[in-house]
């Protein structure tokens, strides 16, 4: 399929008729709207703090209520100031006469919501961000309000949304003298290829407001975001003096209970240390550049490294360390696994790749996919491979490539608690730059969206990837080309994971389960290779001793450790 240029749906987002003109003083008073994830008030058309007080106090489970235009905030605060806080964000405001959006990026349109499983999808990206998720059903009877608009960013190849944002017209919702609207929850995948999705997504929603005749468009950010606050300055938003308020629930705990004490850890601690304060477990962080931490509730006390505990035995972490005894340990178990030897003399290893045809080469203990080459096809090729990856180990496997998706399998106390499909990184050609610098700035992006953690390294694999599909590094990609640039789909070298826990055939949870109990590991993370994640048939590659509990989210991988190490702790009102 041809890319086409970024497109405004017009029929759909410019053409809507402005809502009739209101009579001057017909502003409606203690205004609300729902919004799916909770409501937003109008705080400046209620009557008295008092009504606003108890409006804010009807907030629903697991909703998010936000009052904005916050009038007297101090006069507010101090009549409820233990169950409401004023949110630390930043209002800011774009002007919206003579306004124009700017020409977007190639590769996605912007359109309202067309399909149901749009609002599924849009889901999946907040639990990704870490964002109170929506009610479907409402979004979706919700589609062609006139007060609220939901619109997606989709990839014009798959049709896949990869990014969100909600609208709000204030004309339509109260009636608003002012004639202004606001932009709520923009979020994009944080998988997503493609450059500029935010700001399509918010100037697309501008030219929409715009086209109906509203004044201005407002936004909250947290204070702390620097690079979406950079973002909206410069598509010309200016910050204003406007606040709101919060109720103090579970869902807003870190925006008012200020900072924590230690050092903050990566990611993958984090996610096991906030849930663990949630239950009112003790934090000790013990060795802040490692991610040691110690867990305490009782009289019981557990140290940690990210989502290897002491409850991981020596034995089992040695066994998933050394690659070959894993190998060995699975097959004895009646678990399907590729063809396997130890890197020898050039002739032995000729012979192993002449058997196969194509082969992995990988150090036989290591991490991050660090010294890994896969689909090795000649004897030159084979030689330096196996010279890398002795770099990071002195012994080297040989293993049979077997083809099919990367699935890694996470498995809490012999349970499957998430799945996803792990693809290597790739970029997408615009026509005028270089491959190089795709892929610059497609790490950027990994990077942005993993706190660091995913990068794509600009090494001698990565150039061999490039070089194997027939480019060059200088060379520019062709618009729309997509193009794999590593080979494996390790998270650390700029793979990506897409959930499919719930995708997952029986017989893989089994095999996954079987091989957990064969490691006698409590936490693992099992890659295997799989032609179809519906399907029963697999290879298992490897089993992690320490799988990053962070890359699974929406998944309850950290609450399910947490029960792990303390079975009594407390547990949330409808969770399994």
């Amino acid at each position: 399929m041809t890319r086409r240029a970024f497109r405004l749906d017009r029929d759909r987002l410019g053409s809507l008729p402005a809502p009739p003109p209101q009579a001057p003083g017909a502003r409606k008073t203690n205004a609300a709207i729902e919004c799916g994830w909770g409501r937003l008030l109008f705080a400046h058309t209620f009557a008295s703090s008092a009504d606003l007080i108890e409006a804010m106090r009807q907030e629903k489970p697991g909703r998010r209520d936000i009052a904005m235009y916050l009038e007297d905030p101090h006069v507010v605060l101090s009549q409820a100031p233990h169950e409401l806080f004023l949110d630390p964000s930043h209002t800011f405001r774009l002007r919206l006469a003579g306004w124009r959006a700017r020409r977007h990026p190639r590769g996605f349109d912007v359109h309202r919501l067309r399909r149901r499983a749009d609002v599924d999808a849009v889901n999946r990206i907040y639990g990704a961000r870490g964002m109170v998720q929506v009610d479907p059903e409402f979004v979706w009877s919700q589609r062609e309000s006139d007060a609220l608009t939901h619109l997606v960013a989709t990839d014009v190849v798959t049709s896949e949304v990869i990014g969100s944002v909600t609208g709000v017209d204030h004309a339509a919702a109260f009636h608003d003298p002012e004639n202004g609207s606001s932009l709520w929850c923009l979020a994009v995948d944080p998988q997503a290829a493609y450059p500029g999705v935010g700001e399509a997504l918010v100037g697309a929603l501008a030219e929409r407001f715009r086209s109906r005749g509203r004044s201005f468009m407002d936004l909250s950010v947290l204070h702390d975001n620097a690079s979406a606050i950079a973002l909206y300055e410069k598509l010309g938003f200016q910050r204003v003096p406007v606040f709101a308020l919060k109720t103090k629930n579970s869902i807003n705990e870190k925006l008012f209970a200020g900072p924590p004490t230690d050092t903050p850890l990566n990611p993958y601690a984090m996610i096991i240390i906030n849930e663990a304060r949630r239950r009112g477990i003790g934090v000790e962080v013990l060795d802040a550049e490692a991610n040691y931490f110690r867990l305490s509730l009782g009289g019981r006390s557990v140290v940690c490294r990210e989502s290897l505990s002491e409850l991981t035995s020596a034995i089992a972490m040695s066994r998933c360390d050394d690659k070959a005894v894993s190998r060995r340990v699975l097959a004895a178990a009646g678990l399907s696994v590729p063809d396997q030897t130890t890197a020898g003399t050039p002739e032995e290893d000729r012979a192993f790749l002449d058997r196969h045809g194509r082969v992995v080469v990988k150090p036989l203990r290591g991490e991050q996919g660090h010294g890994i080459t896969v689909d090795v096809r000649d004897p030159d090729t084979l030689a330096e491979a196996v010279e890398r990856a002795r770099r990071v180990c002195d012994t080297v496997l040989l293993e049979q490539l077997v083809e099919g998706q990367d699935l890694r399998v996470l498995v809490i106390n012999h349970r499957v608690v998430a799945a996803a499909i792990r693809r290597p990184a790739e970029i997408t050609g615009t026509g005028d730059r270089s491959i190089a610098e795709l892929i610059e700035a497609q790490s950027r992006r990994r990077a942005a969206a993993t706190g660091g953690e995913s990068t794509i390294p600009m090494d001698a694999e990565t150039e061999r990837c490039v070089r194997t599909a027939g480019y060059a590094m200088d060379d520019v990609l062709p618009e729309g080309q997509v193009l794999a640039v590593r080979k494996t789909a390790n998270l650390h070298t700029g793979g990506t994971l897409h959930d499919v826990t719930d995708q997952l055939h029986p017989a893989l949870v089994e095999a996954s389960v079987k091989a957990a109990q064969a490691l006698d590991i409590p936490v693992t993370g099992l890659d295997l290779l799989v032609p179809d994640v519906g399907g029963p048939d697999y290879a298992i590659i490897e089993a992690n001793e320490r799988p990053g509990l962070a890359n699974h989210e929406p998944q309850p991988t950290a609450e399910r450790f947490i029960d792990l190490l303390f079975p009594y702790s407390a547990v949330q009102p409808g969770r399994d």
